[in-house]
């Protein structure tokens, strides 16, 4: 692998008439393609600048193991509106193998704390070792277990909160999340377009989850809320 960018995968030209085109490369699943019109997607995922060696090693890993992460294009924002309101709190609910834990760690700097949780030790272990090599290791509170159930426990005021845990499970998080968010915090959530099925007709139950939740976050008299139509969607709620 490259140092800072993530290893090309193999090509092979197909013969296209009297001329050779070149194939398309497979995209990884944690890019989630269809919200966007892929020739814009594809745009700016190649704007994108390479990422350095342990997150390019992260993206690889989990496009091999199907692995839930919200990859570059998302990381930029989240780590871009860390920095946008000064914040040294992040409670990150779902965090997987930690790749979007290390761009928040990243954000809130020194003295900063992102509070990582997931309920499998397995993924705890291998984002311990990612978090080390970043060197935000420091930075980083690893908790396992239900990630509602942590963020419950939790009396203090974050100044972000991060939502990417299952997805029925995302009213329930509004009525956790807010009141524990401080005034101009950020209440951040990934996966609110879903595929697209959001503007679907006979939604499924995980669809109707989202579909209330992106309702609760719009209604609310405490919330200002903007959903971004980049990869999934990302609902972006600032705590008046």
């Amino acid at each position: 692998m490259e140092h800072g960018r993530l290893a090309r995968p193999a090509q092979q030209a197909v013969k296209k008439g009297n001329e050779l085109a070149k194939p398309k490369t497979k995209k990884p699943d944690w890019q989630m393609p269809g919200i966007l019109s892929e020739p814009v997607e594809d745009y700016l995922y190649s704007m994108l600048p390479p990422r350095d060696e342990v997150l390019a090693e992260m993206e690889a890993e989990a496009a091999k193991r199907k692995i839930p992460i919200v990859g570059p294009a998302v990381a930029r924002i989240l780590h871009q509106l860390a920095l946008m309101i000064n914040a040294k709190t992040v409670f990150e609910m779902g965090s997987a193998i930690g790749y979007s834990t290390i761009w928040w760690a990243r954000a809130v700097g020194q003295g900063g704390l992102v509070f990582y949780t997931d309920g499998d030790r397995k993924n705890a272990d291998q984002a311990r070792g990612y978090f080390e090599r970043a060197g935000v290791l420091s930075r980083i509170n690893i908790t396992t277990g239900d990630a509602l159930e942590l963020l419950s426990e939790h009396k203090q005021e974050f100044d972000i909160i991060f939502n990417d845990v299952d997805k029925e499970d995302y009213p329930r998080v509004f009525r956790l999340a807010v009141p524990r968010l401080r005034k101009g915090g950020l209440f951040v959530t990934d996966n609110v377009l879903w595929s697209g099925k959001v503007a679907q007709k006979n939604p499924d139950k995980t669809t109707s989850a989202i579909l209330e939740f992106n309702r609760l976050l719009y209604d609310s008299p405490d919330l200002f809320t903007t959903i971004l139509p980049i990869r999934d969607g990302v609902a972006v709620a600032v705590k008046r």
